[in-house]
């Protein structure tokens, strides 16, 4: 059984928001995270906040079971073993280093073939 201390929470709860800036992290898993946010602050809730003690248990076990989902792409963002994006530095361009090619005209391939 893995134990989790404060510390850990901590840092992915900090990593979300690397993850929700992240552009290779679908979709599902950002509105998870979104979805959790709105519920946090909505003033509609499974128990009323004047419950004090028991009116905050909805919202911290929301947050578990987000934390718990997301565990192995939050763990990526403070752990260092996300890679760098390079989706956003290369975009857009076509750089193409230490490759052999050739290119061949499709207009003589044509004629060739007649």
């Amino acid at each position: 059984m893995q134990y989790i201390s404060l510390r850990v929470i901590m840092k992915r709860i900090k990593a979300v928001f690397y993850l929700l800036r992240d552009k290779t992290v679908p979709l599902r898993k950002k509105a998870l995270v979104i979805f959790g946010l709105v519920y946090l602050f909505l003033p509609v809730d499974l128990i009323p906040p004047i419950l004090f003690p028991f009116g905050f248990i909805d919202d911290l076990v929301l947050w578990i079971y987000i934390l718990w989902t997301l565990k192995d792409e939050l763990d990526k963002y403070w752990i260092g073993e996300k890679s760098e994006d390079l989706s956003t530095k290369f975009s857009g361009k076509t750089i193409v280093e230490g490759v052999e090619y050739d290119v061949e005209d499709d207009e003589k391939n044509v004629e060739d073939k007649e």
